[in-house]
């Protein structure tokens, strides 16, 4: 495809202004091409017609690169909101698009040309894409309802926008002292800011505060304090934003004449319809409630040892799986940590998939958005060729996005002179930043977290598609994470993470015995993990069922006995599921879904040799670099060489058919 042509963004006068004056001209020239588009004198071409809407996605692909995203990690408040308002307008102005009747027009007029029919590959990829697009646009329902269609598409943005704001910017925490921490590491009760009153001190809503805390702390009563405070984030501002975007999706799939909105949604997915992820669920609940149930019925009798009344409730289970790894299987999690510092884990990932999917990567200067952030090159090995840039913000701020997330800030594409345009991408995570002369370590699962970001990340900047479209992790929205989560396998193989597994301060290497104790444990309680999340795909198909009069306290109780547990009374954890509000309403099921697929993939590697770099070239030509530019399904077969199937995932969870 010729040479690769990108150079990074100068993210460091980035104000919000200067996040206004990007969204402004952005949507300018937008503007211009849309023009374009509504006065082209006949015939209608590919040129005329898609070809512009093709530079406009890529128009505001790149000003969310470089504006919108600010919404998610820059330091200044006044930035991070002018980020979010550049999101908001640029989704809303592509939304007055797609509902234009005279874009309709013209590609309805285009698609009856000669030129239409002999369209091959990714254009006539595109023409059905946008063809499908104008269909969700309602332009074939009568005038009324097409504009409520718009009405609610454009509201449904704006409470999108809202409900991250308040999830990111929510501030409150639980006040201890340190006689309240007993079972938690120095190390960690250093990491806690100061709380009001002397020798008070306030475990946040970080993950790295809250995670090892219900993983260690042995005060019940506080790990009980801390679960509530974490399950009521933004209750009170997002609990009526999730309320009426329920209501305003079923009352659009009313107006397409659906039975409900994950109808709607499904049909552009590989599950098409909410039937066959009910026949999923379905062939997973009964295997799994018996196992889980076990493993239920072993920590109550924990817990009933140690003096504490059953049943066992939310804010055990992490607990007493800890004690578990900790007494049967000789690991402790912040023990353990200590042979893993993050840097040198981010090594480790860069050697093993250097190795396998056959490429280089430097670390190289960049102006960025926050000295924490670290910037790398990617090339290809074989030819020394730059192909991609990505970043990595993996701690904690005030203000910045909560979760771990891989965002696209740059999309590969070919561009008119037949050179590639570069892509870059950002992980942004939040893990425990360093401590005086203690650089940053992560639990084994956090290891884990990790990959699994990185595998979005392998997706986004390995992509060779040509068209903007189809760039990276563009592919259906339930196939998406089986390319993260085969990249979990890594992190339980004993030979991968011998080679970096080494502690941060006599350098020594996890012991070989800890390491397959370690690896060993990666079933331990597997059902109620997989049972959780399955109640949290449940409670979002119910949210987006066909039932009208929706009850959603009724609905989160009855959905949380899935995962074995009760509901914490006076909580609602719905207000803070970003997924319901970030493109996974009505796909949450899509992370057990892939995970099939995922597993699948990942058996080729265990029967070929799990570091072949024959493999990971077939994996890297078929399924990373073709992005979205086919269905999810052929790039299983191509890889695969056969049709997938669910063996693997089943014979992991136990469960034969």
């Amino acid at each position: 495809m010729g040479n690769t042509t990108e150079e990074i963004f100068d993210y460091t006068g980035m104000s919000a202004s200067r996040i206004q004056e990007i969204t402004a001209g952005s949507v300018a020239e937008a503007e211009l091409l849309q023009s374009r588009i509504l006065d082209a004198k006949s015939p209608r071409t590919y040129q005329n017609t898609l070809a512009p809407l093709e530079e406009i996605g890529e128009l505001f692909s790149r000003a969310f690169g470089e504006a919108g995203f600010m919404g998610y990690v820059h330091t200044d408040p006044e930035a991070r909101a002018a980020g979010r308002a550049s999101a908001e307008q640029l989704s809303k102005w592509q939304t007055e698009l797609a509902f234009h009747p005279g874009l309709y027009q013209a590609v309805n007029e285009f698609s009856t040309t000669e030129e239409a029919a002999d369209l091959s590959g990714e254009r006539a990829r595109l023409l059905e894409f946008v063809r499908r697009d104008l269909k969700k646009a309602g332009h074939h329902l009568p005038a009324e309802s097409q504009a409520r269609v718009k009405e609610l598409t454009q509201r449904l943005i704006e409470l999108g926008v809202a409900f991250s704001q308040n999830i990111a910017e929510y501030d409150d925490a639980l006040e201890v002292s340190g006689g309240d921490l007993n079972g938690l590491p120095a190390s960690y009760i250093d990491s806690l800011p100061p709380g009001e009153g002397e020798g008070r001190l306030r475990v946040t809503m970080a993950y790295p505060h809250v995670v090892p805390f219900m993983e260690n702390a042995d005060r019940r009563d506080l790990r009980q304090a801390l679960m509530e405070k974490f399950n009521n984030r933004a209750v009170e501002s997002n609990r009526p934003i999730l309320e009426e975007a329920i209501a305003l999706r079923m009352e659009i799939a009313s107006l397409f004449d659906e039975p409900s909105w994950a109808h709607h949604r499904l049909s552009e997915r590989m599950a098409k319809k909410p039937e066959a992820v009910e026949a999923f669920y379905e062939l997973l609940l009964d295997p799994l409630t018996s196992a889980g149930l076990r493993e239920v019925e072993r920590i109550t009798e924990m817990l009933e040892a140690d003096g504490e009344e059953g049943p066992t409730q939310v804010w055990d289970w992490r607990y007493y799986d800890n004690q578990i790894r900790r007494t049967e299987y000789g690991v402790d999690q912040m023990e353990v940590a200590g042979y893993f510092p993050l840097f040198q884990v981010v090594e480790g990932m860069l050697d093993l998939t250097g190795e396998v999917f056959g490429l280089e990567y430097q670390k190289v200067e960049a102006p960025v958005w926050h000295e924490d952030v670290t910037t790398y090159a990617v090339f290809d090995r074989d030819s020394g060729e730059r192909i991609a840039h990505f970043h990595m913000d993996l701690f904690p701020r005030e203000g910045k996005f909560s979760h771990a997330a891989a965002f696209p800030l740059v999309g590969g594409r070919l561009l008119a002179d037949g050179s590639y345009q570069l892509p870059r991408s950002c992980i942004v995570a939040n893990f425990t930043p360093p401590l005086l002369e203690t650089p940053a370590l992560l639990q084994h699962s956090e290891v884990v977290t990790l990959f699994h970001e990185f595998g979005h990340i392998l997706h986004q900047i390995l992509t060779r598609a040509e068209l903007g479209r189809f760039s990276g992790s563009s592919t259906e929205w339930d196939f998406v994470e089986a390319i993260s989560q085969i990249m979990e396998n890594w992190t339980w193989q004993p030979e991968v993470l011998a080679r970096f597994a080494f502690h941060h301060e006599s350098g020594q290497p996890l012991p070989t015995e800890l390491l397959e104790r370690l690896t060993g444990a990666q079933l331990l309680n597997i059902a109620i993990s997989k049972l959780r999340q399955a109640s949290f795909g449940l409670l979002d198909m119910a949210l987006h069922g066909p039932d009208r009069d929706k009850d959603i306290d009724e609905i989160l109780a009855r959905t949380t006995k899935v995962s074995l547990f009760p509901r914490q009374e006076g909580t609602f954890s719905p207000a803070s599921f970003g997924h319901l509000m970030g493109g996974y309403d009505a796909g949450y099921y899509g992370y057990l879904w892939s995970e099939v697929f995922g597993d699948d993939m990942w058996r080729r590697f265990e029967e070929e040799g799990i570091t072949n770099p024959g493999v990971g070239m077939d994996y890297r030509l078929e399924v990373l670099e073709v992005g979205g530019s086919r269905d999810a399904i052929d790039t299983l077969r191509a890889f695969l060489g056969r049709e997938p199937d669910n063996s693997a995932f089943l014979r992991k969870l136990g469960i034969s058919r």
